[in-house]
């Protein structure tokens, strides 16, 4: 359980809190398993008084899933000194990580929006996109990146569910059943980009 003295928190810092128990439950379990009992439990505050800061269970839930899809970017921003391939070398390796490290969360946060919920379905949006423009731009094609009917940009988009999808499919196989190492891996997905977008 977390400190009893934060009992003092500003709204703003509770809810914050709140959500970042959510997050770290959020390792373990798809999110519509996590116990709202649990989690105010670990804040030391009552299931009441959780409803206080978010009205339902949907609404905490997609509050943790928009500070998943703001963990993502954040973690898979690199290096801005790195020479663009590198940035984008580098980008793909903290997506690989973050997916192996935290594949329920992850398959959570994908399966959150495939499962349609409106607000789920645009933070997972969102997060894509944010992805897609940071690739456009190492790519050296920034002109494109809000422009998400042009062909380079549809390209990257799909480019990044296939990475996505073979990223979550691996991790989840055990270490010695892997047809990839890490590094081939990145290797495979970088030659599938470069390909793709040459057709």
């Amino acid at each position: 359980m977390l400190n009893s003295m934060d009992h003092r928190l500003s709204a703003e810092d509770r809810k914050k809190q709140l959500v970042k128990i959510g997050l770290m439950m959020l390792r373990d379990q798809p999110i519509h398993e996590l116990s709202i009992d649990a989690i105010a439990a670990e804040a030391g505050i009552s299931r009441g008084l959780l409803f206080h800061y978010f009205p339902s269970k949907r609404d905490y839930y997609l509050a943790v899933i928009a500070a998943a899809g703001r963990r993502l970017l954040r973690v898979t921003k690199p290096d801005e000194r790195l020479a663009p391939e590198q940035q984008l070398r580098e980008m793909l390796v903290q997506f690989v990580a973050f997916i192996s490290r935290r594949r329920t969360a992850y398959i959570s946060f994908v399966r959150g929006a495939a499962g349609g919920d409106d607000y789920a379905v645009e933070v997972y949006d969102e997060t894509r996109a944010g992805l897609t423009k940071r690739v456009l731009t190492y790519l050296g094609t920034p002109e494109v990146a809000d422009e998400p009917a042009s062909r380079e940009y549809l390209r990257v988009h799909a480019w990044l569910s296939y990475t996505e999808d073979l990223a979550i499919e691996w991790s989840g196989l055990p270490e010695a059943d892997r047809p990839y190492t890490t590094d081939a891996l990145i290797d495979h997905s970088l030659e599938a980009l470069h390909l793709l977008r040459k057709l």
